[in-house]
């Protein structure tokens, strides 16, 4: 089984909230109105990351491309998806 990590640049988010509408397992909309990706590790920088699994791949791309300003990313196996 691939290994999938989700990348958010949570310092580059504007707060649309499509992430949490489409996938609200994985995001919710912080205090100060920006997403939060749940479960995220801080990756340093305004970078947060965690390891998802097959059944949340399909919803987490999905957030990914519908985010307006490309602070969404996946990586399979060490290599960005999107």
């Amino acid at each position: 089984m691939p290994k999938l990590i989700l990348v958010h640049e949570r310092g580059n988010c504007i707060g649309c909230g499509a992430c949490a509408a489409i996938a609200p397992d994985c995001w919710r909309m912080g205090k100060d109105g920006l997403a939060d990706l749940i479960g995220g590790k801080d990756a340093g920088g305004g970078r947060y990351s965690r390891q998802i699994s097959e059944s949340e791949l399909s919803t987490n791309k999905q957030a990914a491309t519908t985010c307006p300003v490309n602070v969404i990313h996946l990586e399979k196996d060490g290599k960005r998806e999107i």
